[in-house]
């Protein structure tokens, strides 16, 4: 039964999938149905936290809109998912920034990692 599993799964994987850490700043390109129209949607955040393996991965990207803070999870292999841009790179040193859910304004910042 195991075996079979994995053969419908890695049917699912996506070849080319992207490549970003935990701190990133990223830009992800949604598709939304309203209808019968497709359109592609943009959000942009800092990465949160990265959990799962294989077809079952996700990311969790977190957006200050208005004031608020707006979090999202998204499926790494989702055919829903676009393409993920990386805009920065963030130096962090922990797997999963859950601190920066009570932080504002400058507090709030990830480091850039320069090379």
């Amino acid at each position: 039964m195991n075996e079979i599993i994995k053969k419908i799964e890695s049917a699912q994987l996506k070849e080319n999938a992207p490549q970003f850490n935990v701190g990133d700043t990223v830009r992800v390109y949604g598709k939304i149905k309203e209808g019968n129209r497709e359109r592609i949607q943009v959000f942009e955040g800092i990465v949160l936290k990265k959990q799962g393996g294989s077809v079952r991965a996700t990311f969790t990207v977190r957006k200050n809109s208005n004031g608020i803070g707006v979090e999202k999870t998204w499926p790494l292999h989702s055919p829903n998912v676009e393409k993920v841009e990386v805009i920065r790179r963030g130096k962090v040193r922990r797997a999963k920034l859950n601190y920066l859910r009570g932080r504002v304004g400058k507090r709030a910042k990830v480091k850039e990692l320069v090379k």
